[in-house]
């Protein structure tokens, strides 16, 4: 969907919004960390993300990458940047090609810095010389099809003394077809809505986008300030002076001045902030509380997963439990599909789920998770860091890049029992019988809506203990299982291989809704990552030490078992009286 359309919805509706910027890491590790933080962030209901541009193979080609699986696994649609400097047309059609193929519909069309720091254009190295000749470019050859963003700059682009130079170019880029304005940063907030007022007597009537970039620290702060010759009142610098050797509190100052800013344009009518992040979650999600500006329940769950912008997959409202915290894989596996559930669970064996190719990665360094989960001895030093993850007291595990889900407050102090028992869960809800929509904790879909969800747990346990398990299980007329060893071996008290909704809607005007579920087939298809996850963990150690043999055991020689209560209606602790007595607690000195 094209932005502007977005942005002008929320204007007409007189509705604030936000975005929020990142640049393509250099590293591996650090796309992935990225990835985790966008799908965090998209918690906070940004209207859009944008990602930066460089030109060259892999930079450029992250940056698409980048905005096409925001859109397809997240939701949450993509500004992307493109600079023009030292290219010529077929490098600009090529990447406009590749990022219309992927669904990428919106562009922040840029001139980028010119080589080598010089000031003048050289004509022999490019074929565009400004970023209105992009503009122009773009809309000719792709008409309407792209939304074109392109930058404003509130202090000049070189120094005040270009201002109204820069506003004549503002003007001409709208005339050639751009559809709104994102500026650079700036500290003087009384200098840019006078900025505004004169772009609006200009003739400028595109909506215009504050840029706001967080104080994290002095030295950074001081280097970023200089060399976009930005102006910052003298107010901002006298405050840090005295704590400029203090990260944390720099730190809380720039989010009281980002949150004071925003207050200040709110007066002067502005309803929309960009937010430069510099690939940071914290002071960007501080500041928007600090503000009050918190997203409606409808707006970020739509439905109680990400719902994809993939125009191949519009519609598309089920899917299975078990990649709840994996969205990247399950639209992987799924890519090559022809149609996407719609209302109800087709059969997922035509056509089959991809092969899990290159296996599962942590997404932590060597280093990183030796750090968080140390080197495991014995079972129940694996069985303590469950527990600790269900406490609250360790951010991360390999299953999960995030710690539990709010919802999971609900049963925390059950869960770590059942973990300390050698019930080892990877994923898990409770039930609700008929919660508002708008509820913060339970709560998805439209206003004035209805939720349910019937209480899950999914686990490894060892063999022993999963036949004393079953055989309790296989007595209770309400409570279905799959369970499944490494090598496919299935047991089940599912006597068809139907879905069984675990989530569902009852909405105005629409039919139930039932978007998250259980199937044979999926978890089977599931259990291979899931069982991969051990060994991935293994590979942090040395292949033949005592912690990698430890925990290929565990992918090798134990069960993973998805349990549903299917009496909705019973309270959420009820599930867990299933393992009353079972399993080997941990020693009291271990909890």
């Amino acid at each position: 969907m094209k932005l502007i359309d977005k942005v002008n919805k929320a204007l007409e509706d007189d509705r604030c919004f936000w975005s929020f910027e990142y640049f393509p890491p250099k590293t591996q590790q650090g796309v992935m960390n990225l990835y985790d933080r966008i799908e965090r962030m998209c918690n906070l209901g940004p209207l859009f993300i944008d990602v930066t541009w460089r030109w060259g193979g892999k930079s450029s080609d992250l940056t698409l990458e980048l905005c096409s699986n925001s859109q397809t696994v997240y939701g949450v649609e993509a500004n992307m940047h493109m600079t023009c400097t030292n290219t010529n047309f077929e490098l600009i059609k090529n990447a406009l090609d590749k990022a219309k193929d992927q669904g990428v519909q919106n562009i922040l069309a840029l001139r980028g810095d010119l080589p080598d720091n010089s000031v003048e254009f050289d004509p022999s190295v490019g074929e565009f010389k400004y970023a209105t000749d992009l503009v122009r470019y773009i809309r000719q050859t792709y008409g309407d099809y792209f939304c074109i963003s392109v930058a404003g700059y509130p202090e000049g682009c070189l120094g005040p003394e270009d201002i109204d130079r820069d506003i004549e170019y503002l003007k001409a880029k709208q005339d050639e077809g751009a559809n709104m304005v994102v500026t650079q940063l700036f500290y003087d907030v009384d200098n840019f809505l006078a900025w505004v007022d004169k772009c609006r007597k200009a003739g400028i009537t595109m909506p215009i986008l504050p840029g706001i970039m967080p104080i994290q620290n002095y030295g950074g702060f001081k280097r970023m300030t200089d060399l976009c010759r930005i102006k910052v009142p003298q107010e901002i610098w006298d405050r840090l002076e005295p704590i400029k050797d203090d990260d944390q509190a720099i730190k809380d100052y720039g989010i009281e001045v980002a949150a004071q800013m925003i207050r200040q344009m709110q007066a002067g009518g502005i309803r929309g902030f960009h937010f430069y992040t510099i690939n940071l979650e914290r002071s960007t999600r501080l500041v928007l509380e600090r503000v009050g500006l918190v997203p409606a329940v409808s707006e970020v769950r739509p439905l109680p997963w990400n719902p994809s912008l993939s125009e191949k997959r519009a519609g598309e409202n089920v899917r299975p439990i078990f990649w709840r915290n994996h969205a990247r894989s399950y639209i992987k596996r799924t890519e090559l599909w022809d149609e996407f559930p719609n209302g109800r669970w087709g059969d997922a064996r035509s056509p089959a789920y991809g092969e899990l190719v290159h296996g599962v990665q942590v997404r932590l360094s060597t280093e990183q998770a030796v750090r968080r989960w140390g080197t495991p001895a014995s079972t129940d030093d694996v069985k303590e860091l469950f527990v600790r993850f269900c406490r609250g007291q360790l951010d991360t595990l390999p299953w999960s890049d995030t710690p539990l889900q709010p919802e999971s407050a609900l049963i925390q102090a059950r869960l770590a029992e059942i973990n300390s028992r050698g019930f080892l869960t990877i994923n898990s809800q409770p039930s609700c019988n008929g919660a508002a929509s708008t509820d913060k904790m339970h709560g998805w879909g439209p206003p004035n809506g209805f939720v349910y969800k019937k209480a899950y747990l999914e686990f490894f346990v060892s063999s022993s203990a999963m036949k004393d398990l079953l055989a309790r299980l296989d007595t209770e007329p309400t409570v279905t299982y799959h369970a499944v060893n490494k090598a496919g071996e299935l047991l089940t008290n599912c006597a068809e291989d139907s879905a069984n909704a675990v989530t569902w809607g009852v909405f105005p005007g629409k039919e139930i809704l039932q978007p998250t579920i259980v199937e044979r087939v999926s978890f089977l298809a599931w259990k291979d990552e899931a069982f991969d996850f051990w060994n991935a963990w293994a590979r942090v150690y040395d292949r033949a030490s005592p912690a990698a043999a430890l925990l290929r055991a565990f992918s090798d020689e134990w069960y993973l078992v998805n349990v549903v209560e299917n009496n909705f209606q019973k309270d959420s602790a009820s599930i867990f009286e299933l393992f009353d007595g079972l399993g080997q607690p941990l020693p009291e000195k271990a909890q």
